[in-house]
């Protein structure tokens, strides 16, 4: 089945980036979403419980609040974060590290995207699976945790001779 093609204003960095880039390559402001996002709900019960006060403590509430509102930024900041990876939001930033990191691995000759000890039917298996799932983490959030070669970019542009290729599976 071939790989979904989505124009974007801005170039593709990768189609399926690996959970622990996403978060590497987290900007500044994708932290201050995550901790505007971990503080808001908390507060919005406690402001609630101001205008409508109960008979209950709100302890349990407010930490039950801050571990979501913690999760649920989290989540915000990945997808943000990922959103630039495909190229739908400005990425400059990311481009220049994705160019640095991936070039310093083709010289040392490393596979671009990591070694899997999986079968190349997992790895396909785990890219058609978690492609694009940042968009679907309000039902389920999936992350990708696999190392494949199934990017949707060209590894020359790394002047890497690898057998990484984006072929499709």
């Amino acid at each position: 089945m071939p790989q979904k093609v989505v124009e974007a204003p801005y170039p593709l960095i990768d189609a399926d980036p690996h959970a622990f880039r996403v978060i590497r390559y987290m900007r500044p402001s994708d932290y201050a979403t995550w901790a505007a996002a971990t503080a808001a709900f908390p507060s919005a019960l406690y402001l609630w419980e101001m205008a409508d006060p109960s008979k209950y403590k709100m302890r349990t509430s407010l930490r039950l609040g801050g571990f979501l509102g913690f999760v649920g930024g989290f989540l915000l900041a990945y997808q943000r974060s990922s959103v630039r990876f495909w190229g739908w939001s400005e990425n400059k930033r990311e481009e220049d590290m994705d160019l640095a990191e991936l070039s310093q691995r083709a010289q040392q000759g490393k596979p671009l995207y990591g070694e899997s000890p999986q079968p190349q039917w997992v790895q396909g298996t785990a890219f058609r699976n978690s492609a694009f799932s940042q968009l679907k983490f309000s039902a389920f959030p999936m992350f990708n945790l696999v190392n494949h070669s199934h990017h949707g970019t060209d590894p020359a542009k790394y002047s890497s001779g690898s057998s990484n290729t984006t072929e499709n599976i």
